[in-house]
Parts: structure tokens; C-alpha cells; sequence
């Protein structure tokens, strides 16, 4: 079946009515909404079936969005390549608002959503989709790559962006299982890919 972007088949892990939580669930949302995601969204919507999952998730994500010392532009980048990869509307729909809010080139976003290397990136950039490629597409970076990468970046900035790359590409997959719907007025921004 082709892939339409306007038709909108029915979430399959929608938001659970709060009367029905658990304990553990209503803890884990607590702590979701006391941080600085604010509120119980997008993934977490999901993953509040397994709490004792999602509570070391939503620390995992918390970390990699508000904590880790990377450059936020090269963070979203990351993200955007991850949600292109595994064609996650709501994860390239959020996240391309934070990576033009951090620097990122439009030109470079939607190269990416087109799926062709973006004709012009700034060496980090660069480096990173180098990496990124490599690791979503081949399974593995050459060393040629890494090395390319490690002198650039360091050791925890390069583990930072893969696993990065890594969270997203993990949240991307639970988000097209459960069909999650893009917010209200909001339209999918990521074309198909040509097969």
C-alpha cells in the first residue's frame, strides 16, 4: 500500500484517561509534567503503559534535550535525521521547530527531509551527517568516519550524538507502532521516500 501523508489512520496507544492510572503511572507522569517537558506528551503518551520504562526514558530524553553539553544545533540535526530515517511525522514535526530555534540551516533541514545529503553544512555538521548516515544506514561507521568524527568532536560529545541519534530512531519506532497522531492542525511535513 503507498503511503499517503492525508490519510489518517487511528492511533493505537492514545492517551489513557487519568482515572484509569496506575500509581506507578500517575508517578511517572508526575515526574514527566514537574520537569521541563511541562506536561505528558508525544512518546510518554505511549510509554506510560510500561512505567518502568518510561520513567528512565523520559530521564534518558531530559538529559539529551536540556543537560548534555552538545551544541543544541547539532542535537536537533541529529534528531532530524533519526525522525527522517524511520519517517516519524510527530518526532520531524516537533523537532524541526527546536533545530531552526537552535541554528540550523533550513536549506540543511530540508535536504534532509528529502533525503539527499545537504549540499552545504558547516564542518560539524558535516561530520555528523557523515557519522549519522554511516550508523543509520550501514549498521557501523568506517573508521575513516570515526576517526574523522572522534578528532572533531571528542569522545562524549561522538557518544552523546549517537546515542542521540539512537533515543530518537528508538522513540521513532514505538511512535509509527502507535500510530501517534500529530497535534491538532498540524500536517506531516516528511514526504515518502521514492520506492
Amino acid at each position: 500500500m503507498a503511503y499517503d501523508p492525508q490519510v489518517r489512520l487511528a492511533e493505537r496507544l492514545p492517551r489513557i484517561p487519568q482515572e484509569q492510572w496506575t500509581d506507578e503511572q500517575r508517578k511517572v507522569a508526575a515526574d514527566i509534567a514537574a520537569g521541563p517537558r511541562g506536561e505528558l506528551r508525544g512518546p510518554f503518551i505511549a510509554l506510560l503503559r510500561s512505567p518502568g520504562i518510561a520513567g528512565p526514558m523520559q530521564e534518558l530524553g531530559e538529559y539529551l534535550r536540556y543537560r548534555s553539553p552538545l551544541d543544541r544545533r547539532l542535537a536537533e540535526m541529529a534528531t532530524l535525521m533519526a525522525a527522517r530515517h524511520w519517517t516519524q511525522q510527530y518526532e520531524w514535526n516537533s523537532h524541526y521547530q527546536h533545530a531552526m530555534k537552535a541554528g540550523l540551516s533550513p536549506d540543511v533541514a530540508q535536504a534532509i527531509a528529502e533525503g539527499r545529503r545537504p549540499p552545504s553544512m558547516a564542518k560539524d555538521e558535516t561530520l555528523l551527517y557523515d557519522m549519522l548516515t554511516e550508523a543509520l544506514q550501514n549498521k557501523c561507521v568506517s573508521d575513516i568516519t570515526y576517526d574523522a568524527a572522534k578528532a572533531f568532536f571528542g569522545e562524549q560529545q561522538l557518544i552523546d550524538l549517537v546515542i542521540i541519534a539512537g533515543y530518537y530512531a528508538m522513540l521513532a519506532m514505538l511512535l509509527n507502532v502507535a500510530r501517534a497522531a500529530l497535534p491538532e492542525g498540524r500536517q506531516p511535513q516528511l514526504p515518502p521516500f521514492p520506492y
